[in-house]
């Protein structure tokens, strides 16, 4: 082995040593670091935009994206959340004044159901009041106690919290203004032929986008849409339903249904037919519409991933990483056939 074979092994060795180590170090703070990335993408067009009208004074112009970017983002979340904290106190205090009594609501679905549908509860032991409240109870203690956990965890974790937040913003104010630099200089350390590497780059610029401004439109837009109608039908807790649409939005194809679908069994059991009427018609053909249309258009029409990739990918991604993984999971699955088709290119016609 020759001196500058040896060299150069031990030289790769070290890289890949200290490049391990550094990925250790910044792992505690991997969503800060991947949000920042993620942000950084999504609003580089307006940071150019603005650097064009801004010429020589990049950092001026990296400021003002980022607070155009807090403006945007930061202040519609931190209002919403504040009445969906106060909506959630006051279903909580009608939950334990007795005003909102969750089992005599299904014991009034399940007095509509068939015969063999009562039957085959009867066998789970669903169909009294008693039996009802029972597990109703069992599972309030249940969530009481992991909300609790929760909220104690969040009590002590709002530190971390704020100093992730903290490198979040940091590291977006100097993505947006060194960026370009630091994505050239990567690109050129990366070992691939030049075609390969805009290929992967375009593909991984594209998917983040994609799926941030996406999902993020479909969630926000069927969480309003949710909320709308269910304040319109006078149901308790808009907001709170509203929101909790929008967070299982984020799951393709099922998403709100999950929400507004028990909703309308209840209406129709319990009589109120046209507010059954009206709802299953507004979640189907609104809300799914919503679902439907504006998602392959703006996550699989431009990631050029179908559908049923997307769907599996984001299950995967939020299963593994938490919510943060219906950004990572379609990522890694559109890199995944991006480097593939690179390896196995598809036959020409």
């Amino acid at each position: 082995m020759t001196s500058s074979t040896l060299q150069h092994r031990t030289f790769l060795l070290l890289l890949v040593a200290v490049s391990v180590a550094f990925g250790a170090i910044l792992w505690p703070f991997y969503e800060a670091v991947f949000w920042g990335v993620a942000l950084a993408i999504l609003f580089s067009p307006l940071h150019r935009r603005l650097l064009l009208r801004m010429p020589g004074r990049p950092t001026l112009a990296a400021l003002s994206t980022l607070l155009l970017c807090l403006f945007v983002v930061i202040l519609p979340m931190t209002l919403i959340a504040a009445s969906l904290a106060q909506e959630a106190t006051h279903i909580y205090d009608r939950m334990r004044s007795g005003q909102l009594n969750f089992g005599l609501y299904l014991q009034q679905v399940v007095a509509a159901l068939p015969s063999w549908a009562v039957s085959l509860l009867d066998r789970m032991e669903l169909t009294s009041v008693a039996a009802l409240q029972h597990k109703f109870s069992n599972v309030a203690v249940q969530a009481s106690q992991i909300i609790a956990t929760r909220a104690l965890n969040i009590g002590q974790n709002t530190l971390q919290f704020l100093v992730s937040f903290g490198i979040m913003l940091y590291l977006l104010f100097f993505l947006l203004r060194d960026g370009s630099v630091l994505a050239a200089r990567i690109r050129r350390a990366i070992p691939l032929d030049e075609n390969h590497k805009r290929d992967l780059s375009d593909k991984f610029t594209t998917v983040i986008r994609a799926t941030l401004k996406g999902n993020l439109m479909v969630a926000a837009t069927q969480g309003m849409l949710g909320g709308l109608i269910f304040w319109t039908l006078g149901i308790q807790g808009p907001v709170l339903w509203g929101v909790l649409m929008a967070f299982l939005s984020l799951l393709p194809a099922v998403g709100a249904g999950l929400i507004w679908g028990p909703v309308a069994i209840y209406f129709l059991a319990t009589g109120a037919v046209w507010q059954a009427v009206v709802l299953t018609a507004f979640g189907v053909g609104v809300i799914g519409l919503v679902d439907n249309i504006l998602r392959p258009i703006l996550v699989g029409k431009d990631t050029k991933m179908p559908d049923y990739v997307v769907l599996i990918s984001t299950l995967g991604g939020m299963a593994i990483f938490g919510l943060n993984g219906f950004m990572i999971g379609p990522v890694i699955a559109a890199l995944f056939m991006a480097v593939w088709d690179l390896f196995t290119p598809p036959e020409k016609a």
